[in-house]
């Protein structure tokens, strides 16, 4: 569960942003981070169509320079759009002028209102300066399948053992986790549609 779901003190850390949504509402949000790949993006977007869903995309914008395709495909099938700075930095490792350099020039091609920080990392003075212009977008569940420890079916149960009303659930869109979609992916919708949850994107 410490890994699954944020600590008080990580929520404490970046309080203006969302990391849960309405508590009363049968809703969840889905996302997904890294993409876009053409290794596992469009077995995504076919996946959330056979289940009438959308999400939320936070993405690197070296990739959306490399497939711009795939970017496209992801705007016109109605999914929401996130920036995911341009090279996947860790906000702790980079200065913050390089680090914000970084977001905008990924902006300037995705566009985006919704941020979120690789690793879920940034500084107090990043944290300043991206509040500003964007809405951070944390999570309330990470189904960790990125992790070589977890099977395609763990995935799927801490999907079911940790989302609750108001979940942000982030998934990847990369090779780290593709393997584990396959299944894990129609699985969780389908679950989530058997639980009645609605499925919903960020205004």
């Amino acid at each position: 569960m410490i890994l699954e779901q944020p600590s008080f003190w990580l929520r404490w850390m970046f309080p203006s942003a969302f990391w849960r949504m309405n508590h009363d509402e049968r809703a969840v949000y889905l996302t997904f981070d890294d993409g876009p790949i053409p290794e596992s993006t469009p077995f995504i977007l076919k996946t959330l169509k056979e289940f009438d869903a959308h999400a939320t995309f936070f993405m690197v914008g070296d990739n959306v320079k490399k497939y711009p395709h795939l970017f496209r495909q992801i705007v016109e099938e109605g999914h929401q759009l996130g920036n995911h700075t341009y090279n996947h930095l860790g906000g702790l490792k980079h200065l913050t002028k390089t680090y914000l350099d970084n977001v905008e020039k990924a902006n300037q091609l995705i566009g985006a209102h919704l941020f979120r920080p690789p690793h879920g990392w940034m500084t107090a003075a990043e944290y300043h300066f991206l509040r500003k212009k964007y809405q951070i977008v944390m999570w309330d569940l990470v189904t960790r399948d990125y992790s070589r420890r977890l099977t395609a079916a763990d995935v799927v149960e801490n999907v079911r053992r940790y989302t609750r009303n108001g979940s942000i659930i982030t998934f990847h869109d990369s090779l780290k986790s593709i393997d584990k979609l396959y299944f894990a992916l129609p699985a969780s919708l389908r679950w989530l549609r058997e639980q009645g949850y609605e499925l919903k994107v960020f205004e």
